[in-house]
């Protein structure tokens, strides 16, 4: 029993360390995952989006605390108790997600890993068993250190994530796991490979043949049947695959110039998923870095899933020398965690993306 508290206390601390830590480098989208989870649809709580944010950084905090104090073997009592109302939930909204197939993606590990739905159930039920063990071995549960400088650890943890959330929040994450991180190229983060597997899927046709219904199952083909059809069911036996970047437009009145623009050599692109959401004041110095861009040579777009009646205000409010083209919004904020925020591309390689805070940091070559 003292082997297996001791593996599932080691285990159990650092997987909630990492998984706190990965979603702490970008509060911003763990945010964007809870509100998914508020929308209507999924957990109807609509109230809570407005506060996404900083439940966000409360979890994800909590979350690494939660890692320290286990590893430590400090307040013992309250750690394997947090540790479990926690799991239970997370547990029991995983499973609702996979079981009604609400959230695709639980965001446990931000965008460094994607589980299934039911991965991340199989994973926090596994959880869940581990602090149970826990719980009920509390007593091979040893402090590691003695009480004062185990309360300066956990202090010093507690000020640290504090800090580097505030950091990446006013700047951008510091590990970029998303299909846009610098160096990447958008136009190659869109195709196929040539052997890429495809999706396969099970077409289940429903008959009335003399006089009673019948099934014929086919992957794709109608089958050569005397009766009345009545309807089909497709099923996906074999997901094909898809291509880290698969949204990505760039879109005006209906044309999509994404082809042609993701050529351009100097390409300055300003990014605002939702103008009535942006940091105003930031557009101040956004038109100065558009108009030294376009001096410097390159071609200066916004890039905004908001209606043209916003793209117009802000372009008149603050003289934005640039036209406005539209992208999805969930693309947007996968890009750049800034709102406004600015990407300087050639050929479509990212070379440099910063935050509104950042922007003196931009360099044209």
């Amino acid at each position: 029993m003292r082997l297996i508290v001791g593996f599932s206390r080691v285990f159990v601390g650092v997987l909630f360390i990492i998984s706190g830590f990965i979603k702490l480098n970008d509060p911003l989208g763990f945010s964007f995952k809870l509100e998914e989870y508020f929308s209507q649809g999924v957990l109807d709580l609509p109230f809570l989006m407005p506060y996404a944010l900083a439940i966000s950084l409360f979890v994800v905090i909590f979350e690494v605390l939660l890692g320290v104090l286990l590893l430590l073997g400090f307040q013992k009592k309250f750690t394997l108790w947090a540790l479990l109302l926690m799991i239970v939930f997370f547990t029991f909204l995983t499973f609702y997600s996979a079981y009604f197939n609400k959230v695709t993606d639980c965001g446990c590990f931000g965008d460094a890993v994607k589980l299934t739905p039911w991965e991340s159930f199989t994973k926090d039920t596994v959880l869940l068993v581990l602090i149970v063990i826990l719980v009920i071995g509390k007593e091979y549960i040893r402090p590691l250190f003695y009480p004062r400088i185990m309360r300066a650890t956990a202090l010093f943890s507690l000020v640290f994530c504090i800090l580097y959330g505030y950091f990446v929040l006013n700047h951008l994450p510091q590990i970029d796991f998303r299909p846009y991180k610098i160096g990447a190229n958008i136009i190659e983060g869109m195709s196929y490979p040539e052997n890429a597997p495809k999706a396969i899927f099970e077409y289940s046709w429903k008959f009335m043949v003399n006089g009673s219904e019948e099934v014929f199952v086919t992957q794709g083909d109608y089958p050569d049947v005397e009766g009345e059809f009545l309807g089909v069911e497709t099923k996906e036996i074999q997901k094909g695959y898809e291509p880290p970047i698969h949204d990505f437009t760039i879109e005006q009145d209906g044309v999509d110039y994404t082809s042609t623009i993701m050529q351009e050599e100097k390409l300055m692109m300003v990014i605002a998923y939702d103008l009535a959401k942006s940091t105003y004041p930031a557009f101040t110095e956004v038109a100065a870095m558009a108009s030294l861009a376009v001096k410097k040579g390159y071609k200066v777009i916004g890039m905004s899933a908001s209606n043209t009646e916003w793209t117009d205000k802000i372009k008149s409010e603050f003289q934005l020398n640039f036209p406005f083209y539209f992208t999805d919004e969930t693309t947007l904020k996968t890009i750049i965690r800034s709102n406004p925020g600015i990407l300087l591309l050639n050929r479509g390689t990212i070379k440099q993306k910063v935050h509104y805070n950042d922007l003196e940091d931009l360099n044209f070559e």
